[in-house]
């Protein structure tokens, strides 16, 4: 048969540890005149050798006299299997697969969940769904680079990690960088003490297909990192690599950014996820409820669709304890337990004014200038007011401590500390208490 001494031409221009595990298992299930059709034992294993190795497949054929189409399919005679991990004894660390370039992926935790079929699209994030799901793909209608942006739990992190597990699937071979920009500043803080700029550098021009990066709003004032940044970035564009950034604020709202890397965040396609709307709230409650094999009557959906608006996170929440109290009960659920469960949720649905407000109205109040609220002024007249709008910040939105730090130039545990200094200051001087109170009576009239 041709595709034996295909194979063997294969051989010997292969190291054998890549030829034994990555062709001399492929299978040819049918040749003929106009090519052939090769099997491989699983989907992953058929991605994996379409990616690296069908060129050097499609020489050896021709050099073998084949000149026709050259397909793969799985070889439905086997059982799928998933990629085979080995593991170096006595050590929890993975052996690189032959082919596969070291440091090739960089990942965070991904969330099993976090895929395409599980996200609910709505006109609230139909657009970033779209793009994401288009990226994914190799498909560049919507452009190289998508700039995501949206409140806390509306569904940032999903689409990103969707769009990873999808790559991760369908092109294994694609070196992926997936971090947060705090975890990017910090690695280039280390390279520099370390002197190893040049290899980190290397890492996400040379070694980087896709770049997934979170919470850029978190680099406010961060200069070096903004410069570095913006370098990998102009590189990635210009080469036609694939980069998705994600904020809780949009570019132009973000404070303290370099006017260059502003530009250059914002090149590409801008996506803004809203809350969403009540028809997309119903279907992702009832799909939620499904997942929990719960059988709930249309007028409980509603009325939970219509109470619970905003974060998506509180419905989920919602769901999970609807569906607990239900199973300790051994009944379904009807309107009158998810009245008295929800309406707790609804007490913790953020109220009042946004972060943004807050920040303007301390600005006005302390007569000092949002710049210098954000500033790394140490001055007294400056410090006690930022300490203030990180405390009410924290006490009227939603916000975690990481997302207030990046609004003020800090980190969460300076916004911790924050906190506990105005909290301790309010017990032990009075004139600190009446002076929040007043503040927090004034903002709590702008609900």
């Amino acid at each position: 048969m041709l595709w034996d001494a295909v194979q063997t031409a294969i051989a010997s221009v292969l190291p054998a540890s890549e030829y034994e595990l990555w062709i001399k298992p492929i299978t040819c299930t049918q040749e003929h005149g106009k090519g052939m059709i090769l099997a491989g034992p699983d989907r992953f294993f058929c991605a994996w050798v379409e990616e690296r190795y069908m060129d050097l497949i499609r020489q050896k054929c021709l050099e073998a006299g084949l000149s026709g189409v050259i397909r793969f399919q799985v070889n439905s005679a086997l059982p799928e299997q998933g990629p085979v991990v080995h593991s170096r004894s006595g050590s929890d660390r993975q052996l690189r697969l032959p082919g596969v370039p070291q440091g090739a992926l960089q990942l965070r935790s991904l969330h099993p969940a976090f895929t395409f079929d599980q996200f609910m699209v709505g006109e609230s994030n139909i657009l970033a769904q779209s793009a994401c799901k288009a990226l994914a793909g190799n498909d560049y209608s919507f452009g190289r680079c998508l700039f995501m942006d949206s409140s806390t739990g509306l569904g940032k992190s999903h689409l990103t990690q969707a769009v990873v597990h999808q790559v991760l699937r369908n092109a294994p071979a694609t070196r992926l960088r997936y971090l947060t920009a705090q975890q990017f500043s910090a690695e280039m803080v280390k390279g520099l003490r370390n002197k190893s700029m040049d290899q980190f550098s290397n890492k996400y021009v040379n070694d980087c297909d896709m770049l997934l990066l979170e919470d850029v709003h978190t680099l406010t004032g961060r200069a070096k990192t903004q410069e570095e940044l913006n370098i990998v970035l102009d590189y990635l564009l210009k080469s036609g690599r694939r980069v998705i950034l994600t904020s809780a604020l949009p570019a132009d709202k973000i404070e303290g950014l370099d006017t260059d890397f502003r530009s250059r965040m914002a090149s590409g396609l801008l996506a803004s996820i809203q809350a969403p709307g009540f028809e997309t709230r119903e279907r992702i409650i009832r799909h939620k409820m499904a997942a929990q094999d719960m059988l709930v009557d249309d007028d409980v959906i509603s009325y939970m669709a219509e109470t619970l608006q905003g974060d998506i996170r509180r419905m989920e929440s919602a769901v999970m304890s609807v569906t607990a109290r239900a199973r300790l009960l051994k009944m379904p659920p009807d309107l009158a337990m998810v009245q008295e469960i929800v309406g707790g949720f609804v007490d913790l649905a953020p109220k009042g004014p946004s972060a943004a407000a807050i920040c303007d109205y301390i600005s006005v109040c302390f007569k000092v200038s949002r710049e210098e609220l954000r500033s790394r002024s140490r001055k007294r007249g400056i410090v006690f007011p930022r300490q203030v709008a990180m405390y009410l910040t924290r006490k009227f939105t939603a916000h975690s401590l990481s997302e207030i730090g990046g609004m003020y130039n800090r980190d969460h545990s300076t916004v911790l500390h924050s906190i506990k200094t105005i909290t301790q200051q309010m017990l032990q001087k009075t004139s600190v208490r009446e002076q929040v109170e007043q503040l927090v009576r004034t903002l709590e009239k702008r609900r």
